[in-house]
């Protein structure tokens, strides 16, 4: 079986939830969550939740808890992915991953130091799975965001999700 027909069994839309992790936003000022709905929903894709919470292993966990009650099949997270004192959204995931994606970092990193150079080095994006989802992290910045979704999980995001139910 070809790369394409393997694809084609994928489902063309996925059920999403958007999760913006941060300690100094809110709604009314998360452009990156507000972008990743946007080329979400552009696609096809239906966004089943979207919070913005504090920077905090409780607050993921329990956000996890709802974007899996919602019908979500991926869950998108931005922010705190550095390497700052406050980042933890990065340790609290692994500690739940089932399975982990490391091509997903390495791929996003190589991608963002095109654009940005060495500052890349300090992103620590990261993927995997957790009960029946796929979660993805990505950094905080629109541009990011706008990087990490077309670049690499809009063109997967349908085959991702069926390779979790095979």
């Amino acid at each position: 079986m070809t790369a394409a027909e393997h694809k084609s069994h994928a489902p063309v839309h996925v059920s999403a939830f958007v999760v913006t992790c941060s300690d100094s936003r809110d709604a009314s000022k998360d452009e990156s969550g507000r972008v990743l709905r946007e080329l979400l929903e552009a696609e096809g894709h239906s966004v089943s939740g979207y919070k913005v919470i504090k920077d905090e292993p409780e607050a993921i966990r329990a956000t996890l808890k709802e974007a899996q009650e919602s019908g979500a099949r991926a869950v998108i997270f931005n922010g705190g992915t550095g390497i700052g004192r406050r980042d933890s959204t990065v340790e609290t995931l692994q500690g739940l991953f089932e399975k982990t994606l490391p091509g997903f970092g390495e791929l996003f990193r190589m991608l963002s130091f095109k654009e940005i150079g060495s500052a890349a080095m300090m992103s620590r994006a990261t993927a995997g799975t957790y009960q029946g989802m796929i979660l993805f992290a990505l950094p905080g910045s629109p541009q990011a965001v706008r990087l990490g979704l077309q670049r690499l999980i809009l063109p997967e995001l349908g085959h991702a999700v069926r390779e979790l139910t095979r």
